[in-house]
């Protein structure tokens, strides 16, 4: 594919999630009902903003420890990955959030009515710079699946939810993580709405042993592409 002479490379629509997928029913009446129109990116989404690593606290990337009293209950692991930028190339500095529900399957929300208990040792939430290599790691519990009102009998995939900023706004990126394995994945109608069974591959972590801590907590990669044909799927948008 040739590159444009300057800018950012237009996004792959076509390997995103379709605005409308009505099996997954909150999109319904949420998915604009006129076709997107295409705008050149601008210096300011080329360009900022930049994030410092002092803006980063001692424990925020340890979800286990970082909301109290005690650690969180659950199956300690690492989820860890590269950030990459459309040609591949790491992202230094890029901040990247991340929040989850508990072991359980409950997230720590007021309006979250699932009956599992909530855990408290455990916020939910979290945040890391990626190194010079764009590398990133966060130490959490594994979440559980939880039922949602979408349909009869629809439940979620375990999954992390990641925001990542790069060098740019046009860099933003919102993406969920899913576990390989998981029964839940081809289930999931939210899942289901991604026609390219390859992308549903890409938000897949993969179980990795090498990095494994032995007698405390498994390790999972999950390696994030911002944009371009390898781009990682955006969450809730096409």
């Amino acid at each position: 594919m040739s590159e444009p002479p300057g800018g950012l490379i237009p996004r792959a629509r076509g390997l995103h999630p379709p605005a409308l997928s009505p099996d997954y029913r909150t999109t319904v009446l949420r998915s604009p009902r006129l076709a997107p129109i295409s705008f050149s990116s601008t210096p300011s989404e080329e360009t900022g903003p930049v994030f410092g690593h002092d803006l980063i606290g001692e424990t925020d990337a340890d979800l286990i420890n970082n909301f109290g009293p005690g650690n969180a209950i659950g199956e300690r692991i690492i989820v860890m990955g590269t950030l990459r930028d459309e040609t591949g190339r790491p992202v230094p500095d890029a901040l990247i959030e991340v929040w989850q529900a508990n072991a359980g399957g409950r997230y720590r929300h007021a309006k979250d009515g699932y009956l599992a208990p909530l855990d408290p040792g455990f916020g939910g939430c979290g945040r890391c710079m990626t190194d010079a290599e764009g590398a990133f790691a966060f130490r959490t519990v594994r979440p559980g699946p939880y039922p949602w009102p979408n349909g009869v009998n629809d439940w979620r995939p375990a999954h992390i939810h990641f925001s990542v900023f790069g060098h740019a706004f046009g860099q933003r990126l919102v993406t969920q993580m899913y576990f390989e394995g998981d029964p839940h994945i081809p289930l999931c109608p939210i899942v289901r709405s991604i026609p390219d069974p390859a992308a549903i591959d890409r938000l897949t972590a993969r179980l990795d042993m090498a990095a494994t801590i032995p007698m405390d907590a498994r390790a999972w990669r999950f390696d994030i592409t911002l944009r371009g044909r390898r781009a990682t799927p955006f969450e809730g948008r096409p």
